[in-house]
This record gives structure tokens, sequence and C-alpha cells, in this order.
């Protein structure tokens, strides 16, 4: 059986457009950015186009698109650099956060930086209640990131409301939209934040490379430090086919997003309510509306035959993602659903889709989940 990729949440296969756009790129602009030849002025130039494309799908200004190695590189700017330049003194996150954000904020707290937590319902939502609150109490320079939408749960948080809320007290605004750049629209005009990161290989383009938003009038300093690149915001020679390849992917995703969208959701809807029929203590992570039309996480009742599930799963050729609120072996605990307290005894996986997975392969994985767990098994 061809092997079925259903991790679209941890990486997407880059397009056949994307592909020949980075092999062009690759071929036929090697020149340095930086050099005054015209090889390197050509570089120099697709890497602007480059920028404007983005910046256009985004309502934003050139000059506020800045390119990275990716969302980790983009979060750790985003956060590091507000501490040590805005004189941040104050984050508020929360425990669910990608790790790119987590372990920063950790690091930060040992300098010195206080890190507050918003509490969480069940779905991985917060109160915007709460984060008013402790806006509106405190006058210390404060920092709030929060992710657009969950990479494990699909949980998406109403990133205009928090920016506003952010904007009313004075706090600058960051939020990892990793997942969602590519998959819904993002207007920033409207959307009032200070930072937003992205990353190129979570919607079908290549890996090495994302994007940080900066809005105009914030000024930090390079956390890389070198030749002045990326208007001497990022030190170190631009990766051209990656940028293209970024840019490309970006403007095909932008494009058929409607398609996309609706194609993706009834993959999602049809996979869930099949699952949902196999068994009524099966369990499905996140909100039932406000959730990533990507993303699907699926708790499955405790028993041995759930522990093997993703093992098996992988070995019939079915790629997905693993996570259980504790560790087991090499599985390492899942700190999102620790943080929204899911019963330690259930096997969770995360089954996310795109617009080239197809209904026939969500029927085999159904077979394949239905022949191992008939339902007096589960």
């Amino acid at each position: 059986m061809k092997r079925i990729y259903l991790d679209n949440a941890a990486s997407t296969p880059m397009t056949p457009e994307v592909l020949d756009a980075v092999q062009k790129a690759m071929s036929d602009f090697y020149g340095n950015p930086s050099s005054i030849h015209a090889e390197g002025r050509t570089a120099r130039s697709k890497i602007e186009e480059s920028r404007k494309k983005i910046a256009r799908h985004f309502n934003a200004s050139i000059g506020e698109i800045f390119f990275t190695s990716g969302g980790t590189e983009s979060n750790n700017t985003a956060l590091k650099c507000a501490v040590r330049d805005l004189g941040i003194t104050r984050i508020i996150t929360t425990s669910i956060e990608h790790h790119a954000i987590t372990h920063s904020v950790s690091a930060l707290q040992k300098s010195g930086v206080q890190a507050i937590y918003l509490s969480l319902d069940e779905f991985g939502q917060i109160e915007l209640a709460q984060l008013e609150d402790f806006l509106k109490n405190s006058p210390e320079k404060t920092l709030v990131s929060i992710m657009h939408a969950n990479n494990e749960i699909g949980t998406i948080n109403d990133i205009v409301q928090i920016a506003d809320i952010a904007e009313k007290y004075g706090a600058y605004m960051h939020t990892d939209a990793v997942q969602t750049v590519g998959h819904l629209p993002l207007d920033l005009q409207n959307i009032k934040v200070h930072f937003l990161s992205a990353s190129a290989h979570k919607f079908h383009g290549p890996k090495g490379v994302g994007i940080l938003y900066i809005r105009q009038g914030v000024h930090i300093k390079p956390l890389l430090d070198g030749g002045g690149q990326e208007r001497n915001m990022r030190g170190g020679t631009e990766a051209i086919h990656n940028i293209i390849g970024l840019a490309t992917a970006l403007d095909t995703a932008i494009h058929e997003l409607d398609s996309r969208s609706r194609y993706i959701q009834s993959l999602k809807t049809y996979f869930k309510n099949q699952l949902a029929g196999l068994h009524p203590d099966i369990r499905f992570n996140g909100p039932p509306d406000l959730s990533l039309y990507t993303v699907l996480s699926v708790s499955f009742p405790a028993g041995p035959k759930s522990e093997l599930l993703l093992m098996q799963l992988d070995m019939a050729g079915v790629s997905a993602s693993g996570g259980s609120a504790c560790s087991s072996g090499a599985e390492a605990a899942s700190h999102v659903l620790q943080g929204i307290n899911h019963p330690l005894d259930r096997k969770t996986i995360r089954f996310s889709f795109s617009h080239l997975n197809t209904f026939e392969e969500i029927d085999q994985v159904l077979q394949l989940i239905h022949s191992w767990y008939p339902v007096e098994a589960l």
C-alpha cells in the first residue's frame, strides 16, 4: 500500500510548483545578494520580489517582513529581542504554546523576566477577562505571546481581540502563527500584533525558512549578528532558493485558500464522524467549532491495543503523530494535553490533513482502525 501521510501539522510536502521554483532558483540565482555585480543584483531582486508578494498577502509593508530560518528563530527573536531591546520585564503566555515559546520563556525567566501563564479551559482556550486583569493591574512592561492556533489540538485563539486588549493597556503582542499562515486569511492591518512568526514548511514550502513580521515603528536589534543582511536585522547570507520557495508556496496557498480549506474541512469532518461511530468513548480534543480544519486530535479509550496504535499505523503505512498526557517509552508526554488536564490513561493521536489527501486514503485508515479495534475491543 502506498503510504498515507496524515502528519501535515508537523510538515508538508512541497508541491510541484514550489519544487520547480526552488530548483530554478538553485540553478539560476546563485549570486550573493550582497554583491554589486549582475548575479548579485539578480539575486537581490528575487528576494525583494518575494518579500513584496508576502507583504501583499499580509496587507503589510515590505519593510515589516523579515526572513529567518523558520518558526523557532522567529519566535526566539521576537521574545528575546523584546526583552533585551524594548525593556520587557514580563511575558504573559500559556502553558500549551509551542516549545519554541515555552523554552524561550523559561530561558528568559532565568535572567529575571517574570512569566505569567493564563488559565485554560478544557479546549485550551484562554479567558480574555483574565488577560485584561493581568494587564490593567500592573505597570510592568509586558509582552503577550499567544499562538494563533495550537499545533496539537487545533484550538484557534481570537488574536484580534487578544491584540486589541494588549494594545489597550500598552503591551506588546506576539503571535506564533506557524499553523495558520497559508491556511487562514491574515490581515495585519486589522490584527494589531507587533510580532508574528511563520514557517514555510507548514504550507507546502521548503524547510529552513520562515518569516518574522515586525510592525513598523518597533525597533529591535538583530538576534544574529553578521553582515547586516535583512536590513541589518539578521546576519547571514540569504537562502534565496528557500525564500523563493516560501513566497511561491504562500502565493499558491492564498490563491487556492477557499478551495483547499473547503476540501480539507470535508475530509476532517468525514473522518471525525466515521471515527465517532466506532465507539462512544472515542473523544476529540479541542473546541468543536473554533478549531483548525487541518488538525484532528483523537483520544482512544485506555487499553493495550490503544498503546500500540501509533506504531501499528506506521507499520501499516500511515503517518500520524502521537501524544499522551503521560510519557510512554520513547514517546514524550504532551505538554499540551497536560495543560488541558487530559486523562492520563488515554492514547491520543493527531491526524493532520492537506489538500493532497483523498477520501480513499481516509477510508483506508478507518478500515485499519476498525480491523484492529472492533467495537467490543475498544
